[in-house]
């Protein structure tokens, strides 16, 4: 185990190409951000690798949300940010799947803050995370079907009968 004062950008790509080998789709420097797409089967061990290890330090989830492409190969991914803080070092991991109806692996059990995050992906996009202590909708009402932010969702309720279009003129 290497202990190191600053970690570098350099030393975050070599541990992570070792670390995952095949599952590596991709790492690129997108504008100021490490980013690395993974396979689907291994992002939570990508992840918990991150914040675990004691030299790469990823201990701050910043973000996590939901991605859909319709005309790709495989429409739908999750896209996590992490921030190593002593270092001031970000990175965005992605995955993406062909499933429907997507299901992945919960962070709760590494960040307790992942709940909303889980939630919200799934009350716009869908997803499911298996392990999650709560997936229900968090900002929609329970009554909604469908998932709003999905490309297919129409961009207004077509069920709306206190609006005329006349007023804004179509």
């Amino acid at each position: 185990m290497m202990m190191m004062q600053q970690l570098t950008l350099d030393q975050v790509q070599s541990r992570l190409g070792e670390f995952l080998g095949d599952a590596l789709v991709e790492m690129e420097m997108l504008y100021d951000m490490l980013t690395v797409t993974v396979d689907k089967e291994k992002v939570f061990d990508t992840i918990r690798f991150l914040k675990e290890d004691v030299d790469l330090n990823f201990h701050f989830l910043t973000t996590l949300c939901g991605l859909h492409y319709p005309d790709a190969e495989k429409p739908f991914g999750l896209m996590i940010q992490l921030h190593n803080m002593p270092s001031n070092i970000r990175i965005r991991i992605k995955t993406f799947t062909s499933d429907t109806e997507p299901v992945f692996k919960s962070l709760t059990s590494l960040w307790p803050a992942a709940n909303w995050m889980e939630r919200e992906a799934y009350d716009f996009f869908g997803f499911r995370f298996s392990g999650h202590p709560d997936m229900r909708r968090i900002l929609n009402m329970d009554s909604l079907e469908g998932w709003p932010l999905r490309k297919e969702y129409p961009l207004e309720d077509p069920f709306r009968k206190d609006k005329d279009d006349k007023m804004f003129g179509r």
